[in-house]
């Protein structure tokens, strides 16, 4: 009777098979994982701003001063421009200057840098938020993935200070992102 002695090793044909599976699942894979962070990454920003107006609305109505929410650098100083793919802060607005200028004397309440990933482009210079006897700035945010894998989406700010996300516009085109 013979007994075989089995190496307990894989052969070479089933190395190079399983290592052609595993070459075609990261083929496929890896770029529509790409897509799904790239996603991710801007619903994130786009939900920290929205949830950001709510805070300025409230705040508003709590402290009965203009809450104002700009681009800026550093968390100090509101940047000239619609670039806001830098980072935002919010504030108390004392002064009620417009265009938005945060001065010494008026607390920042929340200052968020945005990643380096995104690109958020909006048509105002920034968003200022009044207790009950006034309208709000409207205004539209939006919001790119920089390499192109995520689809751009919109933040829009309705003269009552409620934020919606929106993916077309009001021409049911789909938001673009300017180069």
């Amino acid at each position: 009777m013979r007994f075989w002695h089995e190496s307990g090793g894989y052969s070479l044909y089933e190395l190079i098979m399983t290592l052609g599976l595993v070459a075609l699942i990261l083929t496929v894979g890896v770029p529509s994982f790409g897509a799904i962070v790239a996603s991710q990454r801007l619903r994130v920003e786009v939900d920290g701003l929205f949830h950001a107006i709510h805070l300025a609305r409230k705040e508003s109505v709590v402290r009965r001063r203009v809450m104002t929410i700009c681009p800026t650098r550093n968390g100090t100083v509101c940047e000239p421009g619609s670039d806001w793919s830098d980072g935002w802060m919010l504030f108390v607005n004392i002064d009620r200057d417009n265009p938005a200028h945060r001065d010494g004397d008026e607390p920042v309440v929340r200052w968020v840098k945005a990643h380096p990933g995104n690109r958020i482009i909006a048509n105002r210079r920034s968003f200022s938020l009044r207790s009950t006897h006034l309208r709000a700035t409207n205004g539209t945010l939006i919001f790119c993935d920089r390499a192109g894998r995520a689809r751009p989406r919109a933040l829009v700010v309705s003269y009552t200070g409620r934020p919606r996300v929106a993916y077309e516009n009001t021409r049911g085109q789909p938001y673009s992102c300017p180069d």
